[in-house]
């Protein structure tokens, strides 16, 4: 079974899994946070959002407090 994207491709825009894990899995709280706060249902999984914001590069991190910072994206609802 092929994933993609392929983790090898993650893990080079990040420096270890770990850290990998940690932003993917606190952006997705963050998406799903807003997604309910607006009672919008949610096309794709939160998950799978936050992993397609690494690939595409719209989610860095902040090495200072460890805390994941992402562009402005289409990918969250409007306010």
């Amino acid at each position: 079974m092929m994933l993609y994207p392929p983790v090898a491709d993650l893990l080079d825009k990040f420096g270890s899994r770990y850290q990998l894990v940690n932003v993917v899995a606190q952006r997705a709280r963050h998406i799903s946070a807003e997604w309910e706060a607006n009672g919008e249902p949610m096309d794709d999984k939160p998950v799978s959002i936050a992993i397609d914001e690494v690939y595409a590069g719209k989610l860095t991190v902040n090495n200072e407090s460890n805390t994941a910072k992402t562009q402005p994206s289409d990918s969250s609802p409007e306010e």
